[in-house]
């Protein structure tokens, strides 16, 4: 009888997990997360997958980038039925997502117990701010045009205060899921980058994970303490306010980028991507 039940109800075949690196603009979306009525990174990945084998589950990532947002290192799961060589699923992917502008750069097997998110040690963002008085043309989208002139040194001054662990509740959004504002803010390092008539600037933040906005928000501070309408000291005030109205202007989601997702043991090592 044992037998007879266990060739009536054989054992479910457990599926292979791959860990994929996403590159994406994030301008034709409404965000990384899946939404009913408008597109989504992750919806377009879906779609992608199901191409390939029936009943993908649900992928998930390692932060749900807002409208706008960019991604060169983006990282996401998925489950297959099927083993496939990562070169194999990742070259099926990009071309099933053509001519949407994603693209999965690196694909590699994980255990069933890792998870794109809860996995992660760190998240590294980068923000791209363009000083020039003329519009922006080839970096639109991809960038914050701002006219008046920035000082460097100011907003480097100011960042200081920002780095550690603090109650972050002035910048992060009223609509911000996440349970405690506290977090620890690792790094923050501005550069300036001559390029011709402009200047570059590029904010790097790193942080085992963030507030919802809670990037954009600091970034918008710290340009008005670079163009002179705050001091440097007024960021340290703003953040000891624990008041969302003490924040600065938000800055645009166009210069945004989520550039890399740390893990105990990357996936990607030895891929040269």
């Amino acid at each position: 009888m044992g037998n007879c039940m266990a060739r009536a109800f054989p054992l479910a075949k457990a599926m292979a997990r791959y860990a994929l690196k996403v590159e994406y603009d994030g301008r034709p979306f409404a965000g990384w997360q899946r939404q009913a009525d408008q597109p989504s990174v992750q919806g377009a990945i879906e779609a992608a997958l199901a191409q390939l084998e029936a009943d993908v589950p649900s992928i998930a990532a390692a932060g749900r980038t807002d409208a706008g947002v960019h991604a060169t290192g983006q990282v996401a799961q998925c489950d297959m039925a099927q083993e496939w060589q990562p070169f194999r699923l990742s070259e099926a992917l990009n071309y099933h997502l053509k001519p949407l502008p994603v693209a999965i750069v690196a694909c590699a097997p994980v255990s069933e117990d890792w998870h794109a998110r809860f996995s992660a040690v760190e998240r590294r963002y980068t923000y791209r701010l363009i000083n020039r008085r003329a519009p922006l043309t080839l970096d639109v989208g991809q960038a914050w045009a701002v006219k008046q002139p920035l000082d460097l040194a100011a907003m480097q001054e100011a960042a200081r205060h920002l780095i550690g662990k603090h109650d972050f509740t002035t910048f992060r959004a009223s609509i911000c899921q996440a349970k405690s504002p506290i977090k620890t803010l690792d790094e923050i390092r501005i550069e300036a980058f001559p390029r011709g008539d402009a200047v570059e600037f590029q904010f790097h933040l790193r942080a085992r994970s963030f507030l919802h906005n809670q990037v954009r928000s600091i970034v918008g501070t710290l340009e008005r303490v670079g163009a002179g309408s705050w001091a440097p000291d007024d960021v340290r005030i703003s953040l000891e306010a624990r008041d969302r109205a003490a924040c600065g202007p938000v800055a645009p989601p166009d210069g945004l980028i989520l550039t890399g997702v740390g893990y105990p043991n990357d996936p990607f090592r030895g891929q040269g991507s």
